[in-house]
């Protein structure tokens, strides 16, 4: 069916150094042409799909109100967070499922429910539970499908397990939510080069909070990504609030155009 298969048993996540050309295009170029490309690692299979995955410079930067933004902003979206760590004030689902107005059956559940609110890893131990990335393959979805990373890029899911060995296992288009206050530069810089270091697609960066113009002048600029704009603090945060406020300062149709 003119997929092009280019196969990498022996390699994992972190066998990868900084990028200096684009797997797909090194492999299109290997195959003779702009042939549809997927990837193998190990038993799993990489290609182009209609995911987005939604991660932060920290816990509580505004993934879970970005998630639901985008949700409501995109036709027939799916909303998937695959670890939560906590919810007797709720899960994030739910919180997605307030501020999006999504149906319920479009908002998949959770592999790993944990009871604490805690870094994963330490979540897990609690419960018991050991997180796996064989639990963790990206879903069918009948729609674009939202996926939310629990915590930062670096978060601890396992002992040898963390959120960006996921993101490298599901190699989706990636974007980078983050604060526009002071030490956000830091945070970003480090994020983005942690997932370029491990050539997980970056799509660009959303700013989460009050104006800062430099701040989300120079973060892009020294990155080398591209900014989807700022989602302002909202006086009421309401399913109707957000989208207004997503189709106001977040570029909507970009992020669209990422999708297949």
């Amino acid at each position: 069916e003119g997929v092009t298969w280019a196969c990498a048993t022996a390699m994992t996540p972190r066998d990868f150094g900084p990028p200096t050309r684009a797997p797909r295009e090194v492999f299109a170029e290997l195959a003779g042409g702009p042939h549809r490309v997927a990837f193998v690692f190990g038993s799993e299979r990489y290609g182009m799909s209609n995911a987005l995955v939604i991660t932060g410079t920290d816990t509580d930067v505004g993934k879970t109100v970005v998630s639901a933004g985008l949700s409501a902003c995109l036709p027939d979206a799916f909303y998937w967070k695959p670890v939560q760590a906590g919810h007797d004030d709720g899960t994030d689902r739910e919180r997605v499922m307030a501020l999006s107005g999504l149906p319920a059956e479009r908002l998949l559940p959770e592999v790993y429910n944990l009871s604490t609110p805690a870094s994963p890893h330490l979540a897990a131990r609690i419960d018991n539970v050991a997180i796996t990335a064989v639990q963790l393959r990206l879903p069918n979805a009948a729609g674009p499908l939202i996926v939310e990373g629990a915590g930062g890029v670096l978060v601890p899911l396992g002992e040898h397990l963390m959120m960006i060995d996921l993101f490298v296992q599901w190699h989706m288009p990636t974007i980078l939510c983050a604060r526009t206050a002071l030490g956000t530069i830091n945070h970003s810089l480090l994020s983005i080069e942690a997932l370029r270091a491990r050539q997980v697609p970056i799509a660009g960066i959303i700013f989460v909070g009050d104006a800062h113009k430099e701040n989300e002048r120079i973060i892009p600029q020294l990155a080398g990504v591209r900014s989807f704009g700022r989602l302002p603090r909202l006086p009421t945060l309401d399913a109707a609030s957000l989208h207004l406020a997503m189709e106001a300062h977040i570029d909507i149709a970009a992020i669209k155009a990422l999708l297949h």
